[in-house]
C-alpha cells in the first residue's frame, strides 16, 4: 500500500477554504438563518457568524446579505452553495463508507439539486423519525438516471425520459408551474390578470426556457411585454431570485409549496397554472429493504399531499 501511494502522481497544491467555515456556510445557506445553522451544528450563533465572515474574507466576496432578523444569499453565495452542498454530501458519504461497520443500513437517493433543497430535505426529518434505523444519503445530480456515475438506491426525476431499462419508474408527484412573487412586489404593482405582469420583471432559467412562452400561449397573452427579464443558468437560481424579490417567476408548485404556505411568496393567478411533466421515482434493480421502505415513505407523502 505504501508503494502504491508513493507511486501516485503529485497533485498541484490548492488553496482550499477552511472546511469548518464551508460547513457553517452551507448550513446557514440551507436554512437562510444563522440561528438554525447554529442549532444544526451545535454551536453558537456568533460562531456561525465568525466562520461565515472568515470564509467571505478568504474568498473575497460577500456570500450573504444581512438584514434585520434575516439573511439572504447573494448571487456569489448562491453559486457557491449549489456547488459545495453536493461536495460536502459526497465527502460525508465517502467518510461514512469507510467508518461505518458492515451492515449499516443506508439508502442513497439521487435527485436534482432544486428538488433536494426545496422538496426532499425539508421532509427528511419525518422519514428519519419514522425509520430511525436507516440513514438517508442524498446525492444531487443534473443528469438523467441512466447517466448517473455513482450507484443509487432510489432516483427521483421529472418525466419518463432517461431512465435505464432495468428500472421501472413509478409515477409520483403531479406538478404545475405557478406565477409567484413576493407579497411586497405584488403590493407595489398588483397582478390580477396576465396583462398586469407587464409592470414586473420576469425571471426564467435556461433549463426551463420555454415555460413563460408556453404559459402566454395557454392564457392568451402572447402580446405581453414585461418591464424586464432576468435569465439564470439553473432553476435553483430563479427560485432564490424570486424569494429575493427580483421579479415574478413561473415556478413548479412542488418546489414552492412551503414558501407559499409560509407567506413568503404569493400566487396571484392560481387559476392560470401551466401543467408540467409528472415526477417519477425508480428503485435500483434488486432493491434493498431500505430502498423499499423509502419508496413506501414516498408513497405515504404522496397520499398525504393528495389528501391536503
Amino acid at each position: 500500500m505504501r508503494d502504491k501511494i508513493a507511486r501516485m502522481p503529485p497533485t498541484l497544491p490548492q488553496r482550499l477554504p477552511p472546511l469548518h467555515a464551508v460547513r457553517a456556510f452551507a448550513a446557514a445557506a440551507r436554512h437562510l438563518s444563522f440561528t438554525r445553522a447554529a442549532a444544526e451544528l451545535h454551536v453558537t450563533h456568533s460562531a456561525i457568524s465568525r466562520q461565515v465572515r472568515a470564509l467571505e474574507e478568504h474568498l473575497g466576496v460577500a456570500l450573504f446579505e444581512r438584514r434585520v432578523r434575516q439573511v439572504l444569499l447573494t448571487p456569489h453565495g448562491l453559486q457557491f452553495f449549489t456547488q459545495v452542498e453536493p461536495a460536502l454530501a459526497q465527502i460525508g458519504a465517502a467518510a461514512q463508507a469507510l467508518m461505518a461497520p458492515s451492515g449499516t443500513r443506508t439508502v442513497t437517493i439521487n435527485v436534482r439539486p432544486s428538488f433536494a433543497v426545496r422538496w426532499l430535505i425539508p421532509r427528511l426529518p419525518a422519514f428519519v423519525a419514522q425509520c430511525p434505523d436507516i440513514e438517508p444519503n442524498v446525492v444531487t445530480s443534473t443528469v438523467t438516471p441512466d447517466q448517473a456515475g455513482a450507484p443509487f438506491d432510489v432516483a427521483i426525476r421529472r418525466g419518463l425520459g432517461g431512465w435505464p431499462h432495468s428500472i421501472a419508474a413509478q409515477p409520483f408527484l403531479h406538478d404545475e408551474a405557478l406565477v409567484v412573487g413576493t407579497p411586497a412586489l405584488w403590493a407595489a404593482h398588483p397582478v390580477r390578470a396576465p396583462r398586469d405582469l407587464g409592470a414586473h420583471v420576469l425571471l426564467w432559467s435556461r433549463s426551463r426556457h420555454s415555460d413563460w412562452e408556453d404559459w402566454k400561449k395557454q392564457v392568451g397573452a402572447l402580446g405581453l411585454q414585461p418591464a424586464g427579464q432576468l435569465q439564470f443558468d439553473h432553476l435553483h437560481f430563479v427560485l432564490q431570485a424570486v424569494l429575493d424579490g427580483m421579479g415574478f417567476a413561473l415556478a413548479p408548485a412542488s418546489l414552492m409549496a412551503q414558501d407559499l404556505a409560509a407567506g413568503r411568496l404569493v400566487c396571484p393567478l392560481p387559476g392560470l397554472a401551466l401543467p408540467l411533466a409528472r415526477h417519477y421515482y425508480g428503485l435500483a434493480p434488486q432493491p434493498s429493504p431500505q430502498a423499499l421502505r423509502f419508496a413506501a415513505w414516498l408513497e405515504q407523502e404522496l397520499h398525504a399531499a393528495s389528501a391536503a
